[in-house]
């Protein structure tokens, strides 16, 4: 059992995951990003490996990965920042990334790197489940748990598919399109959260569109077991740019009034 898989079995409550770009704006700011998320109280961190073409992320997290790149992030930094952060917490970390980033390494090393940097999942975001045989493989050789998405568009069958691969959790894109803040929660997505759950014993953390603390609420009353909270906090990032201190103080408030 990792750490992703231990969290969820002992919450007691529904848990916050919170997302941050790796590296944004530069790789000692993004430790201590890492940091105010965690003294705000976060339950898991996402950390959006940076790529040049983050097809599902929306303007918010693209200027981060913009950011982080030019800062000299790329992904033997990651594995290093990864470590170094190890070091001072236990809590469970996720790595959002693509297809290319992984295929540059090679399959079976990058999963085994970030085992060994103590990443506990991977989502691959443009990785379909008919073509991720062996990142599902390579992840468990690897002792990390394969994270597969799913959306309102996702049929039965295919759901049922998903389902079958052992995984830390369920990502549900709670929003079509890209990441971004939205204003309401689909109600469509909702009850396909409740179809997911009668179907399946894996945790579900939905994730795109979730910014606020009422619409955590909502998925939290829906049956949600981690709730996915990224744009909201990136924003805070690139709106505090000129004052480290106010952003991490504005992230670890942002944090603790969503896990209120």
């Amino acid at each position: 059992m990792n750490r992703i898989e231990e969290v969820f079995q002992k919450r007691k409550t529904g848990l916050l995951m919170t997302f941050t770009v790796a590296g944004d704006p530069d790789y000692d700011t993004s430790l201590s990003i890492m940091r105010a998320l965690l003294q705000g109280g976060a339950d898991i961190i996402e950390l959006g490996l940076p790529f040049s073409d983050p097809a599902a992320d929306g303007p918010v997290i693209q200027q981060a990965d913009q950011r982080a790149i030019e800062s000299g992030m790329n992904t033997d930094v990651f594995f290093r920042l990864v470590s170094e952060f190890r070091k001072e917490s236990d809590i469970p970390l996720v790595v959002l990334t693509y297809t290319n980033l992984i295929l540059q390494r090679e399959i079976a090393k990058f999963y085994q790197d970030a085992a060994n940097a103590g990443i506990d999942a991977v989502v691959v975001a443009d990785l379909p489940y008919e073509e991720a045989g062996e990142y599902i493989g390579a992840a468990e050789q690897a002792g990390i748990s394969p994270v597969m998405m799913v959306s309102t568009t996702t049929s039965p069958e295919r759901l049922s598919r998903i389902l079958s691969v052992k995984s830390g959790f369920i990502y549900l894109v709670a929003a079509l399109g890209v990441t971004g803040v939205r204003r309401e929660v689909n109600p469509e997505a909702l009850r396909y959260l409740e179809m997911i759950k009668q179907a399946t014993s894996t945790p579900v953390a939905p994730g795109f569109g979730i910014s606020d603390r009422e619409q955590v609420q909502e998925w939290f009353r829906a049956g949600a077991d981690a709730v996915i909270v990224g744009s909201a906090l990136v924003r805070l990032i690139g709106e505090n740019l000129d004052s480290r201190q106010e952003m991490n103080r504005k992230i670890t408030a942002c944090v603790r009034e969503l896990k209120e």
